[in-house]
Order: C-alpha cells, then sequence, then structure tokens
C-alpha cells in the first residue's frame, strides 16, 4: 500500500480518539458549569458562549503561526505538540473548581491545540492532488465519528461517575493517541522545503491568497457560523425540552452521536464527489440543501423529530469544508499549504468564535430556539460568493 494512504488511515484512527477525548467533557460544559455553581439561565447562556468562543478567537490568532512553524519544522511534529498540548488541558479541566478556571483552560486549548488543522495539513501535504477530495472527505468523517462516539461515551460516563472523570478518561487517551503518531505515521519527507528561505522567498503569499482562494475563505467563514451556531446550545435545549436535568447528558450524548454519525456519513459518501465533478457546482447544490432542510428546524417541537432533521442538515453540508479544502489545496503549491491551512483555520476558528457570541445574545434577548434562525441565514450568506464568482468566471462551472 502506498506511503500516503498508510498516513492517511492512521491520521483518521488517530483523529477519531483525539475527538473522542474532547467530546467526553467538552459537548457537556454547560451542565459542568451548573455543577460549579452557575445557576442563573441568562448566565449559563452568557458562561456557554464565552466557552465556545475564547477556543476560537485563540485558535483564530494562533492557527497562521503554527501552519508556517509546519511548513518551517515539519507537519507531524505540530500535530504531536497539538495532542501532547491536548492531553494536559483535557485533564486539567477535570480539576477545575470555578467556571473561570474553565475559561482559562479553554483559552489554552485554543493557543496550543488545533489537533484537526494539524493533521489536514500533515495528510493534504502528501496526498497525489488526484485524490485530495477523497483524503480530506475521508479525514473529516474522523472528526464526526469521534464527535459521535465521544459525546455518547462520555454522556454515560458523566451520569454514572461524574464530569471530571470524563475529562480525566479524555486526556488519557490523548495521550495514548500522541503515541499512536509518534510511532506509526511517517511524514513524506520529499514535501518538506529544501530550506527555509526558499519558502519565503520562492513562493510569495500572492501566489497562495489568489482570488479563488479568498472567495472561499469568505465562503468559508459564513458556512461554519452556521454550522457552528445551534452546538454549544444544543446541551441547554435538551434540557429544555425535558424540563429537567437528570438524564439529560446521557440523551444529549446520545443526539450529539447521531448527529455526528451522519456528518461523518457525508465526508465519506459525498466527500468522493468531489474528485469526479465540479466543485464549486457541488458546493452550491450542498449549500441550497442545507438552506432548504434549516428553515423548519425552529418550528419543530418535538425532540426526537427535531434529532432526525438535524442529522440530515449535518449529513448536506457535512462536505463543504473539506470540499473548500480541497479546492483550495489544488490552488497551493504543496511548500505553501501549511500556511493555507493555518489561515483556513483561523477563519473557521473565528467563526467558531463569532457564532457563540451570536446565538447567545439571540438566546439571552429571545429564546434558544430562535438561534436556529441564523443556521439558513449565514448559509445564504456563504451562497453569495461563490455565486457571484462563478458568475464572473463561467467556464469554472463548465458553462
Amino acid at each position: 500500500m502506498e506511503r500516503w494512504k498508510i498516513n492517511l488511515y492512521i491520521i483518521w484512527f488517530s483523529q477519531i480518539l483525539s475527538l473522542m477525548s474532547f467530546g467526553f467533557g467538552s459537548p457537556f460544559l454547560p451542565y459542568y458549569i451548573q455543577e460549579l455553581g452557575v445557576t442563573e439561565p441568562d448566565k449559563i447562556k452568557l458562561y456557554t458562549g464565552i466557552l465556545s468562543a475564547v477556543t476560537g478567537a485563540a485558535t483564530g490568532l494562533v492557527a497562521p503561526i503554527w501552519g508556517m512553524m509546519s511548513d518551517r519544522w515539519g507537519r507531524k511534529l505540530m500535530l504531536l505538540r497539538a495532542m501532547l498540548c491536548a492531553s494536559a488541558i483535557i485533564a486539567g479541566m477535570g480539576l477545575a473548581t470555578r467556571v473561570e478556571h474553565l475559561i482559562v483552560l479553554r483559552l489554552a486549548q485554543g493557543i496550543f491545540t488545533g489537533t484537526v488543522a494539524a493533521a489536514a495539513i500533515l495528510v493534504a501535504s502528501g496526498t497525489p492532488s488526484n485524490s485530495l477530495s477523497y483524503a480530506l472527505g475521508f479525514l473529516s468523517s474522523s472528526t464526526f465519528i469521534g464527535y459521535s462516539i465521544g459525546p455518547a461515551i462520555g454522556g454515560f460516563i458523566a451520569e454514572y461517575v461524574g464530569y471530571r472523570t470524563s475529562f480525566y478518561i479524555g486526556g488519557i487517551l490523548m495521550l495514548f493517541d500522541f503515541f499512536l503518531v509518534l510511532f506509526f505515521v511517517k511524514e513524506d519527507k520529499s514535501q518538506q522545503p529544501q530550506s527555509k528561505q526558499k519558502i519565503v522567498s520562492d513562493i510569495p503569499l500572492t501566489k497562495v491568497f489568489t482570488p479563488v482562494i479568498i472567495i472561499m475563505l469568505v465562503s468559508l467563514l459564513f458556512a461554519a457560523i452556521a454550522r457552528n451556531a445551534f452546538g454549544p446550545y444544543l446541551p441547554l435545549y435538551v434540557q429544555e425540552m425535558r424540563s429537567q436535568v437528570e438524564g439529560t447528558a446521557r440523551i444529549t450524548g446520545v443526539i450529539s452521536g447521531i448527529v455526528g454519525l451522519f456528518t461523518a456519513l457525508s465526508g465519506m459518501v459525498l466527500g468522493r464527489l468531489g474528485d469526479r465533478h465540479n466543485k464549486l457546482q457541488l458546493l452550491m447544490v450542498l449549500i441550497t440543501i442545507g438552506i432548504v432542510i434549516s428553515l423548519p428546524m425552529v418550528f419543530i417541537g418535538n425532540l426526537w423529530i427535531f434529532t432526525v432533521v438535524y442529522s440530515l442538515f449535518f449529513f448536506a453540508i457535512g462536505s463543504i469544508e473539506p470540499l473548500i479544502t480541497s479546492l483550495n489545496s489544488e490552488n497551493t503549491p504543496p511548500e505553501r499549504r501549511g500556511i493555507l491551512f493555518g489561515v483556513q483555520c483561523s477563519v473557521s476558528s473565528l467563526a467558531f468564535g463569532i457564532s457563540p457570541i451570536l446565538s447567545g445574545a439571540v438566546s439571552i434577548k429571545y429564546s434558544l430556539k430562535e438561534i436556529l434562525l441564523i443556521t439558513p441565514i449565514f448559509l445564504l450568506l456563504a451562497m453569495v460568493p461563490i455565486f457571484i464568482y462563478a458568475g464572473k468566471n463561467r467556464r469554472i462551472l463548465g458553462l
């Protein structure tokens, strides 16, 4: 088997473990902060937004720096760095005694971790161009499989032995994951630059951030806001729908698992279409489907019907980011993909920082359900730059 395929499958499995580690405790932060003494409804919503936003904001600031370092010092090294830091930070959350401690740790998580971006850079740097959509779509499925299994298991652990234990187990699992990558992933040295100077002088940033890539990054920002708007508040929504706390962590974990499974299937099934069909056309189709499915969610009053529709929504949009990543990678020299992925991670993280603050404001002023209106609005905004660019460059659509 070719080395890039071996690396892909190992990194895919490692990312399942990685996201499981985060998923053991992070989805239940709205419940955990209540255990730490925050009980007023508006304060719970406020701190839920802050805990999500600080991670995204911090990641957005440092991701380009880590991306440049991966170009200079190696992609595998950056993935190992992210995993080792994540292990300590996840376990540290189990030691928190105040919500302020969690905020500091979530800030540190944003600065020092970022396993998803690091793994994507490593895979993209060693994958042939004609297999990029498949590889990145397949890799993205690991994120959502991990987020499916982690909350499902973590919810049961939290119910029976407490949230702190969930964080401790997550930290240990991430440490195991660190050693898996350390011993079994071999970086393709031919993709490394011959010298540090070559990166700076031979391939200027103007050759990396071309109009099509900038358009894709703008679209990614809006799509990521749409995707992340409701997620941090799902636990509170489940709690509100059930009108009780007991058993809610377990049910939230199951719902998160179902949603993650559908998103993973999207990456594996729809991601392959990007290697066979026009990526811009496919993006426009998937975003349109996402808008149509998301519109009725605010009117659904049954929790399980909502879960089905919410899962179908994530199946529709689950391949948007891998498709954008693949398209951008194809238009970027391999030696510069680290900085590209760093900036792209910054854009996604910026969205991850904006969306919970925006959602928190909506939930405090109106209600949790009104957050769902953010999704179709921002998906429509994500469509606009692609539509404008495609309209000016009809040959890109094959017209």
